[in-house]
């Protein structure tokens, strides 16, 4: 059984709470985990625990600020990007992780792409993208695209909810519930890992302000965030991971993959948002090839 060391980082006056799996190696450098959201968890990155036991590799997990076992609200002007690439800054620091490879996923694959972009930082070895984006334009286009295939009042009621900005119809819920189903989880089974089932915290607030109140209409902090342009700069080796059937619909993966010089990227047949936990073998597989090519 590898070790598990659990603890908090002091940021802004408040705790950033981490997880730290398995002992740190000389040859293979820790694989540092950032979330989705805004707001989520580390949770289902438990999912990846195997990697330190299989593959003697150190993974670090953490909760941002906002969420989890970091949970804070009432504080809705810190849901910036800024507030959360200091906080990586400063987690890096603290844990001195001088040399690392950084998995994003989702908004966590938006915070790795504006680190890269924004703050050039040394001593990354490489970056998994995974279910990410690189604009919020894209993204909104691409889900609103796909609520064109769902069923007629289910588009009408996201309609409503979107040009009025009331979401509290019980329509609008279940259509988004729908369009979730289809293009972000599956049900979770009963002989799920716990990390899947376990009760989370989630930093509503944080979503909000920082995202926007559903995935297709970003109104908050991050509704300007594009680095179209500034992928083609990222000389860090790249692996764009996605699912058929994910939010990071395959033009959106497709987009990053052709912007980013010699990227790679793998398409999870089986999968929607959370490749790690659809198809975790193969997902596993994948890591433990591409970070020991880029130790």
């Amino acid at each position: 059984m590898v070790k598990i060391t659990e603890a908090y980082m002091p940021y802004l006056g408040h705790q950033t709470y981490y997880r730290i799996v398995g002992e740190r190696s000389n040859d293979k450098k820790p694989l540092l985990l950032l979330h989705g959201g805004p707001g989520s968890t580390h949770n289902y990155f438990e999912v990846l625990d195997r990697l330190a036991d299989e593959d003697q590799r150190q993974i670090i997990m953490y909760d941002q600020i906002g969420c989890g076992n970091s949970f804070l609200d009432g504080r809705p002007e810190l849901w910036t990007k800024e507030t959360w690439v200091e906080e990586l800054k400063q987690l890096r620091k603290h844990l001195d992780l001088d040399e690392v490879h950084i998995l994003g996923q989702s908004w966590g694959g938006m915070l790795a792409i504006i680190y890269a972009c924004d703050h050039n930082p040394k001593g990354v070895n490489s970056y998994i993208l995974s279910s990410t984006l690189p604009s919020s334009e894209i993204w909104e286009r691409e889900q609103k695209r796909r609520i064109k295939f769902m069923p007629k009042h289910m588009q009408e009621a996201i309609d409503k909810a979107v040009s009025s900005s009331d979401y509290s119809s019980k329509e609008y819920e279940e259509a988004v519930e729908e369009f979730m189903s289809r293009y972000c989880y599956n049900p979770v089974p009963e002989n799920a890992p716990e990390c899947l089932t376990r009760k989370k915290k989630a930093g509503t607030e944080a979503y909000i302000a920082g995202w926007g109140p559903n995935e297709f209409t970003p109104v908050g902090s991050l509704k300007d965030y594009n680095y179209i342009d500034k992928l083609p700069n990222i000389s860090t080796p790249c692996l764009i991971a996605s699912g058929s059937e994910d939010l990071c619909s395959p033009y959106i993966a497709k987009t990053m993959y052709d912007l980013i010089p010699n990227a790679e990227w793998e398409l999870f047949e089986y999968s929607k948002h959370m490749c790690y936990v659809d198809e975790n073998d193969k997902y596993v597989d994948m890591l433990k090839k591409w970070l020991a090519k880029n130790d």
